[in-house]
């Protein structure tokens, strides 16, 4: 069986994760589940799983998850030394899918332990790119992409080397603004932004992709997962998500991977790969889907993707501000505190202000984050007094 710990086991990926391995009685061993507040879905999937170790971030709600778990053979832990332990533990794959910076420092107890990792934390690649493809090298392991397009992108070049690629084209859905007027965005409320018209994810990253700011985080990951400049990758909005991403070779051949828009299936690749699982994954029609469209990213009215391929060229610590002052932003419209159009302002705003080194560790990501978290929750308070 394989050894396999899930870091964030509560979230959406989490939940299809277990998924998989329920349906595969036999084939995986579940060594850790953590989750960041949800004590109930962890100790239930801890349960479920018999999971040898279970991990609560916040540490106030360890008494809690030790009564959850009184009766079983799971060792409960909590903080952020726990979440490390879990993620540099027994486990052969290690699902780090943590949302946001607080996936950073586990992420990268996993690299530094050797293992693989089935990567759903974009922003660890984002904010500390240049340090984790490095201790990735140095230390052996490997990255195995689990968002569709990373993973369609690793799916079609197998068997190819990466200098036989011209170009890798990532797919956006367009999200749900993709053919609204800039005085409509204007005035979109969360409850529309968050409106997939695909896809089934969290707030935060389905406001990114109203935005198209997931697209370019997505950018950012790509150049560090495949090793292409900004030039090499593009983008191309394809609203029906049947193709999840394309690798276009020297020779003029295009490779895509296609499948129905369920995360069930860039996670099973992940999870048995080099081999390939069952999933319950509805089957492509093509005959009924009958058609696929593609256009341009318009970057006037959608210019988080113009931010996204700004940072990465200025490289240095121009993809940690630009995450970080997302989050902080994002956040605030799911509030109430700013419009729509406001996230890619402030998101601008610190790009432009940015003067911080290049991080030389993971402490100098998070000093950046917590800097630019300042700077951002400061401006946002000024515009609302």
């Amino acid at each position: 069986m394989k050894k396999v710990s899930i870091l964030g086991a509560t979230g959406s990926i989490g939940k299809s994760t277990l998924d998989l391995i329920e349906r595969s009685p036999g084939e995986f061993e579940v060594v850790a589940l953590t989750a960041s507040v949800n004590v109930g879905a962890l100790a239930d999937a801890a349960r479920r799983t018999n999971a040898k170790m279970a991990v609560i971030a916040d540490e106030e709600r360890l008494p809690e998850l030790e009564m959850a778990l009184q009766d079983t053979h799971c060792r409960a832990a909590a903080g952020t030394d726990a979440l490390v332990e879990a993620a540099a533990g027994d486990a052969e794959l290690v699902v780090a899918a943590i949302v946001g910076c607080a996936g950073l420092k586990p992420t990268m107890a996993a690299v530094e332990a050797g293992k693989t990792v089935a990567l759903a934390n974009k922003e660890a690649l984002v904010t500390a790119g240049d340090l984790m493809t490095e201790a990735v090298r140095k230390n052996g392991a490997t990255l195995l992409p689990v968002d569709s397009e990373h993973n369609a992108i690793f799916q079609s070049l197998a068997g190819s080397r990466i200098d036989q690629v011209s170009r890798i084209i990532l797919t956006a859905s367009g999200g749900p603004f993709r053919t609204a007027t800039a005085e409509h965005m204007r005035d979109a409320t969360p409850a529309q932004a968050v409106a997939h018209p695909n896809w089934s994810m969290g707030a935060k990253i389905s406001v990114d992709s109203a935005t198209l700011m997931n697209k370019g985080l997505e950018l950012i990951e790509a150049h560090y997962l495949f090793g292409l400049p900004s030039g090499r990758i593009d983008i191309l909005v394809h609203p029906q998500s049947v193709i999840h991403s394309l690798v276009e070779y020297v020779d003029g051949s295009v490779l895509a991977q296609l499948g129905s828009p369920d995360m069930r299936i860039p996670i099973a690749y992940a999870l048995a790969w080099p081999d390939r699982m069952p999933t319950p994954a509805q089957r492509l029609d093509l005959a009924a889907i009958s058609r696929l469209d593609f256009e341009e990213p318009d970057l006037e009215r959608f210019p988080a993707l113009r931010l996204a391929r700004e940072a990465l060229e200025t490289h240095g610590s121009a993809p940690a501000v630009l995450n970080a002052a997302n989050e902080v932003a994002v956040a605030a419209f799911l509030e109430g505190g700013i419009r729509f159009p406001d996230i890619a302002r402030l998101v601008e705003s610190a790009l432009q202000q940015n003067d911080r080194p290049a991080p030389q560790s993971i402490e100098d990501v998070f000093e950046i984050d917590r800097d630019v978290r300042r700077s951002v929750t400061q401006s946002i308070e000024e515009r609302c007094a």
